[in-house]
């Protein structure tokens, strides 16, 4: 059945935000995540330090991608405050394997003896510091910074062996907002 839907979200105190082509920009000090937001039928407009979508004739599609974009803009504004930090370690039973940054690639060499380098592509906006066996990965984007945990985490993946006894490689152990 199709309804009138108005959703909207408050904007925290110190964040600033302008929506302009679809594109939303949030910033507070020198940190800005912006987020392409587009939903057919659906109106996005900025008023009284609000985000609003509004949609004339709306059905359970609509209303379940407000509330997604919704949850993206949480994100986005506790984004802007603190940093999303991931933390992974790198595990090496066999042979040990080396990593430093080259540009917007981490580089793994020696990964269980291989002689090609394995690469993987760190996002723009996402900062990686190496030391020893641990990675941290942080951004004002939490999906830039997951992207770029998962892009890691898969690029040392053990194919062709098994990985009872072949467990090497880069593995997420601190997420935001879990406690492991």
């Amino acid at each position: 059945m199709k309804q009138k839907i108005i959703e909207s979200i408050q904007i925290p105190a110190n964040v600033s935000c302008t929506f302009e082509n679809r594109t939303l920009k949030c910033k507070s000090g020198s940190a800005e995540v912006s987020k392409e937001i587009h939903i057919p039928k659906v109106e996005v407009h900025i008023k009284n330090n609000e985000i609003v979508f509004e949609c004339q004739k709306g059905n359970k599609i609509q209303y379940k991608k407000i509330k997604s974009f919704i949850a993206h803009l949480k994100n986005i504004f506790a984004g802007v405050q603190n940093k999303f930090i991931y933390k992974l370690e790198v595990c090496n039973v066999h042979f040990p394997m080396s990593l430093k940054t080259e540009g917007s690639k981490l580089l793994i060499t020696n990964f269980l003896g291989e002689k090609n380098p394995r690469f993987a592509i760190i996002i723009k906006e996402v900062s990686v510091e190496i030391k020893g066996q641990h990675i941290t990965v942080s951004s004002h984007n939490k999906e830039a910074a997951g992207q770029t945990a998962a892009n890691i985490e898969k690029a040392t993946k053990v194919r062709n062996r098994d990985r009872r006894i072949y467990q090497d490689g880069i593995f997420i152990v601190e997420k935001p907002g879990r406690n492991n």
